[in-house]
């Protein structure tokens, strides 16, 4: 497995672009399952994640490939060892294809969906275009439990049957028919989920309680494209009028929120001046709040967001929120900077149980930080000290490679296939910004 090694100490300066967003471009893709047809996409990350996805959909029969469209798309895409690496040499095309017209089966098999989560979203698409389903229960982060029960309660609402199986989910429905239902608490892929099926149910399905997040009204002004009745997405109430049926639609993936708060992080803890371009500054508000009262400044420019950072970081309270509040995922980011803040920072996590596994590795590299419970406390100290240490999540990989920018000496992340599942070539991105920063190939 790769490495990624991090000499500390010097500040980032130039510019960089934000790709496109992960969280939004799975949805998007997956909804792709509910015409026949092909639909092309812009600004598609070249991800793992993606890449699961794309042999997901290669292996339920559909043509799956990237490109400008004069070569024959791919039927599928070949499985990577564990770990796998972006490739380097030339970059892989922004353009994602997918032509859905002739499925074969209607399966998600664990090999696939075990590392990733959000391959549960093909769900909801096949039940209500093919009337059945066999999706592994998704795997994905060990950030905490993140069960699927709202996504089984909300389809068997719609009137679909739920088993469990081996391990599987094996949904049937001659046809669902639109219904009222209340989330427990707001859930995006849950959400996004329901949203998909319900564009193909008889009659009106109202979601009470749905989360609010960019990437839901992504996935809502998609849908309005293929054809979809619906309203209100980004607000917690979205009613869908289903329709007999949806064509493929083109669309262009909005840019990628938590890259673009991680990029932020490193400059506000590496120090320096860096124009972010592509900086979706609307949908970073709780972020950029943050990042402000620990003495970053932000100017907007024509095309991104400029970035100056202070020599010490001011110390912050933050507790994490669904949108809008403070996300989750930039949780162990802020953490990284809050270690080397001038004074203590308290830190609240309220989304995932198990989001503070950095915390042991971070401590490897200097931080004081004592946890109890859901609560972390971080007394910033004057630097920190490059050491070896372990990802074990796709955001806890990219705080240490954060703290790594400002501890002296080497620090060496290892396990860094989970930095591959969500961020496009972050190294090579600060690299560009002058921070010395490589990537190890594994044995």
């Amino acid at each position: 497995m790769d490495a990624i090694e991090i000499e500390g100490g010097l500040p980032l300066s130039g510019e960089v672009s934000v790709s496109g967003s992960k969280n939004a471009a799975l949805p998007m893709i997956a909804a792709s399952l509910l015409a026949p047809g092909r639909s092309v996409f812009q600004e598609v990350p070249d991800l793992a994640d993606i890449r699961t996805l794309g042999r997901l959909l290669g292996h339920m029969g559909a043509k799956v490939g990237r490109g400008d469209g004069s070569e024959p798309i791919s039927p599928s895409l070949p499985p990577p060892p564990r770990g796998e690496p972006i490739p380097v040499g030339q970059p892989a095309s922004r353009t994602f294809h997918v032509d859905a017209s002739n499925l074969e089966k209607a399966e998600a098999p664990y090999e696939l969906v075990k590392t990733m989560r959000a391959s549960v979203l093909v769900l909801g698409p096949l039940v209500a275009r093919f009337g059945r389903a066999r999706v592994s229960l998704p795997g994905g982060c060990a950030i905490g439990a993140r069960p699927i029960d709202q996504h089984l309660k909300g389809l068997e609402a719609l009137g679909a049957q739920i088993t469990l199986e081996g391990g599987y989910v094996i949904a049937t429905a001659k046809r669902l028919k639109g219904a009222t239902i209340l989330f427990d608490l707001p859930t995006v892929t849950g959400t996004e989920n329901l949203m998909m099926a319900a564009a193909l149910a008889d009659g009106k399905t109202v979601l009470e309680n749905c989360a609010r997040e960019p990437e839901i009204i992504a996935l809502g002004e998609q849908l309005r494209a293929m054809g979809a009745n619906i309203t209100g997405e980004g607000t917690p109430l979205i009613t869908i009028e289903g329709v007999d049926e949806l064509k493929p639609a083109n669309a262009t993936v909005i840019p990628d929120r938590i890259e673009a708060g991680t990029l932020l992080c490193a400059v506000a803890i590496a120090g320096g001046d860096v124009l972010v371009k592509r900086a979706p500054v609307q949908h970073l508000e709780a972020a950029l709040a943050k990042l402000r009262e620990a003495g970053t400044s932000f100017t907007s420019e024509s095309g991104g967001l400029r970035v100056r950072a202070p020599a010490r970081p001011d110390a912050v309270d933050v507790i994490t929120a669904p949108y809008p509040g403070y996300p989750t995922d930039l949780q162990a980011q802020l953490m990284a900077l809050l270690s080397v803040a001038k004074g203590a920072s308290r830190v609240v996590e309220t989304v995932f149980e198990n989001r503070f596994m950095h915390v042991n590795e971070l401590q490897r590299l200097g931080a004081d930080i004592s946890v109890d419970g859901h609560t972390a406390v971080v007394k910033g100290v004057p630097r920190l000290s490059g050491a070896q240490v372990m990802a074990t999540d796709l955001r806890a990989s990219a705080s240490l490679v954060l703290a790594g920018l400002r501890a002296e000496g080497k620090t060496t992340v290892s396990r860094v296939y989970h930095l591959d599942r969500g961020y496009e070539g972050l190294e090579k991105k600060l690299t560009s910004l002058g921070a010395r920063v490589r990537r190890v190939p594994g044995n």
